[in-house]
């Protein structure tokens, strides 16, 4: 089998692309300082799958640490590299904080990847690349506008940094920029666990809706889209998942025509805002309490893909719609509050 690095594999879409990776026979081992997520993430992905994952407890910021994993594993064949900060408010009000974390860990990575020779690197990149379009949908040949954050800067950066490593290494890139993964794990073992006050919509709906963080806010209703809301393409977090196994098994056919190759992940379609909180009420039978603020910095206006090349490429299919994102997220939600009341129950029998 081939041995496939996963960094941020505790995260939400690196736990759920290691449950599609072995589920495809690939071997996988994980490295996650826990830094914004859970190790308890991994026990539900061996429940799903029946494997143990090895994961490294280490700061790709520190490059000792991370040639280490290489020393130890130098029959590492393919990286999936999804770690990094990804709130794009924090990353606003902290933008040295991200520069710093994405950018040196992605060039320790890279001079691991070189040393090793290490022949597959798979890039988790974003829609923030492309800014605020002046047409939509976007192709992977739509020009990128400037940023709207330093976040999006960073997935910028990193794609710049890839695409010219990848003009004098042997090593074969794909960057994959996906739109908004929402969603859980059909099995309700695996889903997103995000640290403290949420900075994406779905799972603020979920808390809101389960009584966790009280009112949600939607940020702005007067925007240029059909309800003021801002407009986005939400993709179910498996379906984002299997596309990482076929970006690596398209990579090992070694198929592609260029070094370095990019792929638009979202199903094609745009939802605003409020049609997202909408289709959540429906699925769940809850009303949302929810008000309407300001507009947020570093928002984009409304943004959704033209997926047609990683269809037609990698013959990935979405398998998951709106209402199946809502009603996975929600389904996880019930179940961290099932497990949350157990365990109090548990503590309070053991006093």
């Amino acid at each position: 089998m081939s041995k496939i690095l996963v960094t941020g594999g505790c995260g939400f879409i690196g736990s759920h692309t290691i449950v599609d990776l072995i589920e495809n026979g690939f071997d996988v081992i994980s490295v996650d300082n826990n830094s914004r997520s859970s190790l308890r993430i991994l026990e539900g992905v061996e429940k799903i799958t029946g494997r143990k994952i090895k994961n490294y407890k280490v700061d790709l910021c520190n490059f000792d640490d991370t040639h280490a994993i290489f020393q130890e594993n130098e029959d590492i064949t393919g990286i999936i590299h999804f770690a990094a900060y990804k709130a794009v408010g924090e990353s606003v009000e902290q933008p040295l904080m991200y520069f710093e974390n994405n950018i040196v860990s992605l060039l320790n990575l890279l001079k691991c990847v070189q040393e090793f020779n290490v022949p597959n690197f798979v890039f988790s990149s974003s829609c923030t690349v492309y800014g605020n379009p002046d047409q939509i949908p976007v192709t992977e040949q739509t020009p990128p506008k400037p940023a709207e954050s330093p976040y999006g800067y960073t997935k910028q950066m990193g794609e710049q940094i890839i695409s010219e490593y990848a003009k004098v290494n042997p090593t074969q890139c794909i960057l994959l920029r996906y739109f908004n993964p929402v969603g859980a794990h059909p099995s309700n073992l695996i889903g997103e666990m995000p640290i403290g006050r949420p900075a994406n919509l779905v799972p603020a709906i979920t808390q809101s809706a389960i009584g966790k963080i009280g009112q949600m806010t939607v940020y702005g209703n007067d925007y240029d889209t059909r309800d003021g809301s801002c407009l986005r393409d939400f993709i179910h977090v498996s379906d984002i998942a299997h596309a990482h196994t076929l970006a690596l098994q398209y990579l090992e056919k070694g198929v592609s025509k260029k070094k370095c190759e990019v792929f638009n992940l979202g199903t094609g379609n745009g939802v605003t805002v409020l049609e997202a909180i909408q289709a959540f009420e429906k699925v769940s039978g809850v009303p949302l309490n929810y008000t309407i603020g300001p507009r947020r910095p570093g928002d984009v206006i409304a943004i959704y893909a033209n997926n047609e090349h990683a269809v037609n490429e990698l013959g990935w299919v979405i398998k998951y719609n709106l209402e199946d994102m809502m009603r996975t997220a929600w389904q996880w939600e019930l179940k961290l509050k099932e497990d949350e009341t157990l365990h109090t129950e548990q503590n309070a029998s053991l006093n």
